[in-house]
């Protein structure tokens, strides 16, 4: 099982970084917080403090269109926030 999906590369996330070394994460949705962190060190070589974990709920859309009355709904997302300790840190950019 893929435990980690993707790094979240927002303004939002980068100044939650900004006084402690804390990054966010796409996860399976089915992952708890120790596989989270497992797959984090095993993946960066970094010491995992604490994480995170956040459960956003997919939002109904709909729209009108030609042909007729559209409606769907986003899929759920689980987010984490992932505190490395002190000294640690991540750099996304590196393999570009």
């Amino acid at each position: 099982m893929n435990i980690i999906i993707k790094p979240i590369i927002t303004e939002k996330v980068t100044k939650l970084g900004e006084k402690a070394p804390r990054y966010g994460f796409f996860v399976n949705p089915d992952a708890n917080k120790i596989q989270i962190k497992n797959a984090v060190a095993q993946m960066y070589n970094v010491s995992v403090a604490s994480v995170n974990t956040i459960i956003q709920r997919g939002k109904s859309k709909s729209r009108y269109t030609k042909a007729g009355f559209v409606s769907g709904k986003r899929s759920n997302v689980k987010k984490a926030i992932v505190t490395l300790k002190a000294g640690d840190a991540i750099d996304f950019y590196a393999n570009i």
